[in-house]
């Protein structure tokens, strides 16, 4: 007994194409209005005043009273300039500490690897509350309470387990016979490190930094924890205690102009280091 195939058409598949590709491009419409919306009403809300906050109205009312008063501000512009240094000093102490030990935990065999590895990963994963008691005795202990360092301190906790778990996996991607060929030539595990290592770690380096930078810059329960007055505050924790011109006010337009400020930084770094992210991400992905 005999079955006939039944073929399609090369129209068919064509407009199957057609299809799918629409319903992609309706589904990646939907994943961005999704996404940047929020960032968007965020804009919006900066630049209405009073009872226009309550207007549905989706286009911007272009008043700028929220930026030019949060920037006259001295205590804003103080606590921008501590994240910053605070930011920048966790994420260089991070990839500088963790690159060494990536290529410890990476390259160098000894017997308690494997445990080390899995004790920093169980760190990174460690919710902040848990170790906020013991973090605040090692602060008062060596006498850091209410300093912008402390923070640095304490951020290490979750960005140096991140940061070498991410080059301990981006390590082991590198062929062996580079180092074998840099021991035969006399090199030390310092040199091969820095002279051959470091220069081809490029893509996650820049990857992982801005990770870590963006996790130092938006934390909020530690800085609200281990600083006490407005000169040695940062960002996150300036916006939420941003007040109103009363206690009935709520101050939805300057907390928006706030949000808004700190976050262009962001996206100006990731913009001009996307192609070194991408790179630095989906390094490892295929062997071969």
């Amino acid at each position: 007994m005999s079955t006939r195939v039944k073929r399609r058409s090369g129209a068919y598949y064509r407009a199957m194409r057609r299809v799918r590709r629409v319903a992609l491009g309706c589904v990646t419409a939907l994943v961005l209005f999704y996404v940047l919306f929020p960032y968007y009403w965020a804009i919006v809300s900066s630049t209405k005043q009073g009872a226009e906050l309550y207007n549905s109205v989706l286009l911007p009312a272009l008043d700028f009273r929220h930026y030019k008063e949060l920037f006259r501000d001295a205590n804003f512009a103080t606590s921008i300039f501590n994240s910053l240094c605070v930011a920048i000093s966790t994420t260089a102490l991070s990839l500088g500490l963790g690159t060494l030990a990536a290529y410890a935990l990476g390259r160098l065999n000894f017997p308690e690897r494997r445990s080390l590895l899995l004790t920093v990963l169980m760190i990174s994963i460690f919710p902040q509350v848990v170790v906020l008691s013991g973090m605040f005795e090692l602060i008062r202990w060596f006498g850091l309470y209410n300093r912008v360092w402390s923070l640095v301190f304490a951020y290490l906790i979750f960005t140096l387990p991140f940061t070498t778990w991410v080059l301990t996996s981006f390590i082991r991607e590198f062929p062996r016979e580079l180092e074998e060929a840099a021991i035969m030539d006399g090199c030390s595990h310092w040199r091969i490190l820095t002279s051959i290592l470091l220069p081809l770690m490029g893509p996650a380096l820049v990857s992982t930094g801005l990770l870590a930078f963006i996790l130092a810059w938006n934390e909020f329960l530690f800085a609200l924890t281990f600083t006490l007055t407005e000169g040695s505050r940062t960002v996150p924790v300036a916006i939420g205690l941003l007040a109103g011109n009363s206690r009935y006010e709520y101050p939805f337009g300057p907390i928006m102009a706030a949000s808004v400020t700190v976050t262009l930084p962001l996206i100006v770094l990731v913009l001009f280091f996307q192609r070194k992210i991408v790179a630095g991400l989906t390094a490892g992905a295929v062997k071969g």
